[in-house]
């Protein structure tokens, strides 16, 4: 999949319960550094809904996790909110 990490991204958060509003959005310069908040800065819990757009594509949580372990993402990965230490 080609992926420019360099383009402007708008990040959405939401509640996963039925009827759950929008709590929170942001906007970034790079699809990469909203791809390395999703995943590095955001509780890691399964009530919250995550999706990214980007132009006219949107991904959703497991689409943003699979573009930052790619080995295409740009930026030097952190320590996640497990504690583990990426790449």
């Amino acid at each position: 999949m080609l992926f420019d990490y360099n383009l402007p991204a708008e990040l959405f958060m939401k509640s996963r319960k039925r009827g759950g509003r929008p709590i929170g959005y942001r906007r970034f310069r790079t699809a990469a550094q909203a791809i390395r908040f999703a995943v590095e800065e955001l509780p890691a819990y399964p009530a919250l809904h995550t999706w990214m757009n980007v132009g006219d594509d949107r991904f959703d949580d497991n689409a943003i996790r699979r573009l930052y372990d790619s080995d295409e993402y740009p930026l030097p990965r952190g320590i996640t909110k497990l504690g583990q230490i990426e790449g």
